[in-house]
């Protein structure tokens, strides 16, 4: 489950989750969820691929350091407002992040360091909301939000 189809869903919400759903409630959020491919993917492909005597590693090299996200091309299936978040702890802290991008594939990226313990998923939460607020301080009516498929809500 995901903390805006939470907050949205929700049917009798209280103090906090109450006022977020007041606040979305201005703007026509259409949710989508996105697929995801599981982290343990690449584990099992290495271990069916063991490295051999030919083995060459990765280039390193990037040609285009401005890029901040590469993934599946929705803008041909969704021509708006995009949001991507995610947040993660760690022994150093906590560091959440969102990028907005605009109908004309600009990005608008955001970061901070949280000052408060949490868990890995108030991180997400707490990147979510830093994404919303970005959005709504700029005038954003219409958002597609794309998480990790690895957040949870107990």
């Amino acid at each position: 489950m995901d903390p805006l189809n939470y907050i949205l869903q929700k049917p009798m919400p209280t103090g906090k989750l109450a006022k977020w759903q007041i606040l979305l409630s201005e703007f026509d959020i259409v949710y989508a969820t996105q697929k995801a491919v599981k982290r343990q993917a690449m584990t099992y492909h290495l271990a069916e691929k063991p490295v051999d005597g030919e083995y060459e590693p990765l280039k390193t090299y990037f040609p285009d350091e401005e890029v901040s996200f590469i993934g599946e091309d929705i803008a041909k299936s969704y021509d708006g407002w995009r949001m991507f978040f995610d947040g993660a702890e760690n022994f150093k802290g906590v560091g959440i992040g969102s990028v907005l991008v605009s109908k004309t594939v600009q990005h608008y990226p955001m970061s901070a360091k949280l000052k408060f313990p949490c868990t890995n998923n108030m991180a997400e939460y707490e990147a979510c909301i830093l994404g919303l607020k970005m959005a709504i301080d700029m005038n954003i009516h219409e958002l597609l939000v794309i998480r990790d498929a690895d957040l949870l809500i107990h």
